[in-house]
């Protein structure tokens, strides 16, 4: 799946792209923030998760900031069907934090979800003391469920976490939550 936004591409991951995924993921900060990525991240990291098999249906996309000459990966987000349903993840690399490309990649897969999934309800959940991923998805339209906590391979723990959903097909969502995928 492509979705363009006004500073950001989001497409699928390709194997050409483990380099470029290994210098934007592996910091601590972001690792530790995650439930399923190792620290040290290495390339080796990034290369298997680029051979893992991919479901019928991949709603992962990296994220490419427009700027200079060449799009720069930042980052990645993706929908992912789980026992409990679908949820929506994220990561930027830390010099992207702050500027809303979270917020932007968001509405995109929000409306790659509503309209090419055709998906009624996401999930999220960020670890406790992470507001600033609570922020954005609050700002994307979840609205807290309850705690529990996440398993943190990073960290070699369960974590603590907030729970949030977001329905799709009620009128509350905020408009601009309906962009074309």
């Amino acid at each position: 799946m492509f979705a363009r936004t006004q500073r950001l591409t989001l497409r699928p991951r390709w194997p050409e792209d483990a380099a470029a995924i290994t210098r934007a993921v592996a910091h601590e900060s972001v690792v530790t923030k995650l439930a399923h990525l190792p620290w040290p991240y290495t390339q080796a990291d990034a290369e298997a998760w680029l051979a893992m098999p991919r479901p019928k249906i991949d709603a992962t996309c990296l994220i490419l900031e427009h700027c200079g000459e060449r799009p720069r990966l930042i980052g990645a987000i993706g929908i992912e069907e789980t026992a409990n349903g679908a949820e929506l993840g994220y990561w930027l690399t830390p010099d992207a934090w702050g500027r809303g490309y979270a917020t932007e990649a968001g509405h995109a897969m929000i409306g790659i979800a509503r309209h090419a999934l055709g998906l009624r309800r996401l999930r999220a959940g960020y670890y406790q003391g992470n507001e600033a991923s609570g922020n954005v998805l609050r700002k994307l339209g979840f609205r807290e469920t309850g705690a529990a906590t996440r398993p943190c391979r990073a960290l070699r723990r369960d974590v603590p976490s907030v729970e949030m959903a977001c329905d799709l097909d009620v009128s509350d969502v905020p408009a601009d939550l309906c962009l074309a995928a």
